[in-house]
């Protein structure tokens, strides 16, 4: 056994936490960093992020049907996307903007979002092959993948409020310490991307021809939706309408350490009862923390925490079991993975952007300031409605499309 676990599957961890710090983590930071700092409006940005997601939906599959051709040249190309994402997110926070800061703030992102979609696209469908040699399949990779990306988003999400403590510029040293753990993480997988993969292309056009493939994306676009929404709202949460800041640091790393211990648990459970089945009950639970959250007042910290450990969990089974469910059918059904997992990823992604150029428009139109310490009553009750009240209706609308789907049982 090497010092990376069983059959290797610790690099997948791994390299799932560089990933994921990366993903949601610039959602929360990104935004109040350059509206606080450099004075961008929430609107601009909501705007370059809504941009941004548009070229994804070029890119994304281009990316699955360059990932499905790249055979022995995939260890370079994947090294050469991981340089472009430790360098991207360097310039996002390490380096001053050298020219307009809203411009900066694209170009940067657009280094970052590039590298992330090729190297996530490329590293769920290794995990399609990865799991044909692994115990538990694909929930026993997706168990390690996903577990090791909470833990990732954990860290990412703690680590600039505990650099602030010691040093002056917190973001900076976060992405300087970034670019080092993605190092580590591309030569840990080094020997998994070795070699030739010989498969057969499957066209866009083929899986969307699927109605079980399509039914699992538009799910996985719904359910993603409301993490999209309170993940971006968070921050502002907790320092405006709990008026706690100072606690968002260790609120977000109970959220997401909540969600890395229970992804094995959820992976366990699916299972034994089935994806489907057990994705039905974590839902419930979702819903239940969003009302729960409606009810919340200023200083109300403690019960909030309660909230992010239960939420969080459900997090983790968000995670662990639609990827894995979108896998297993992926794998049964067509010949190749990369051009789904290019759709998968866009359909993820695109939520975020969603709650970027829909909810902050909202927000600062009601006269939220990010730069405020103070904020109107209204901004205060939209900021709620935002976090809690529109998830929650989002999360309802996912949990009977996932009734309506029964693709485990069709394919028994």
């Amino acid at each position: 056994m090497n010092a990376l676990g069983r059959d290797n599957l610790g690099a997948f961890a791994l390299f799932g936490a560089a990933l994921a710090a990366a993903g949601l983590p610039i959602y929360i930071y990104a935004p109040p960093y350059y509206a606080e700092n450099h004075g961008v409006s929430l609107t601009a940005i909501a705007a370059v992020l809504f941009w941004l997601r548009l070229f994804d939906a070029v890119q994304d599959p281009l990316f699955g049907w360059v990932s499905e051709r790249l055979g022995h040249r995939r260890r370079p190309a994947i090294w050469a996307a991981a340089i472009v994402m430790a360098l991207s997110m360097i310039g996002l926070f390490g380096i001053t903007p050298p020219f307009a800061p809203l411009a900066w703030f694209a170009i940067t992102l657009l280094g970052l979002f590039s590298s992330f979609s090729f190297l996530t696209i490329n590293f769920y469908a290794q995990g399609v092959l990865k799991a044909k040699t692994v115990r538990g399949a694909h929930f026993g990779v997706a168990a390690w993948r996903e577990t090791g990306a909470l833990l990732g988003v954990c860290i990412a999400a703690v680590t600039p409020a505990i650099l602030a403590l010691v040093v002056g510029q917190p973001y900076a040293a976060f992405a300087f310490g970034f670019a080092a753990v993605v190092g580590l993480a591309a030569l840990a997988m080094s020997r998994e991307w070795s070699g030739a993969v010989e498969v057969q292309s499957t066209p866009i056009t083929l899986l969307l021809k699927d109605k079980i493939t399509r039914r699992l994306l538009l799910l996985a676009l719904v359910n993603a939706t409301p993490v999209a929404v309170s993940s971006t709202m968070f921050l502002f949460f907790v320092i405006h309408r709990l008026e706690a800041p100072g606690w968002e640091g260790p609120l977000l790393v109970l959220f997401f350490l909540s969600g890395a211990l229970s992804a094995p648990m959820w992976g366990r459970l699916a299972d034994r009862f089935g994806g489907r089945r057990v994705l039905l009950v974590a839902m419930v639970l979702a819903m239940v923390s969003f009302a729960f959250t409606l009810a919340l007042d200023a200083d109300d910290v403690l019960l909030f925490a309660l909230v992010c450990i239960a939420s969080g969990a459900t997090i983790g089974a968000d995670l662990t079991l639609l990827p894995a469910l979108f896998a297993q059918h992926i794998a049964r059904t067509f010949p190749s993975a990369g051009q789904g997992f290019g759709l998968w990823s866009f359909v993820n992604k695109s939520t975020l952007a969603f709650a970027a150029i829909a909810l902050f428009p909202v927000l600062e139109a009601t006269g939220f300031d990010a730069q405020a310490d103070t904020q109107p009553a209204a901004a205060l009750t939209t900021l709620t409605i935002l976090y809690a009240l529109v998830p929650l209706g989002l999360k309802l609308l996912a949990f009977c499309l996932a009734l309506a789907i029964r693709f485990e049982e069709e394919e028994q």
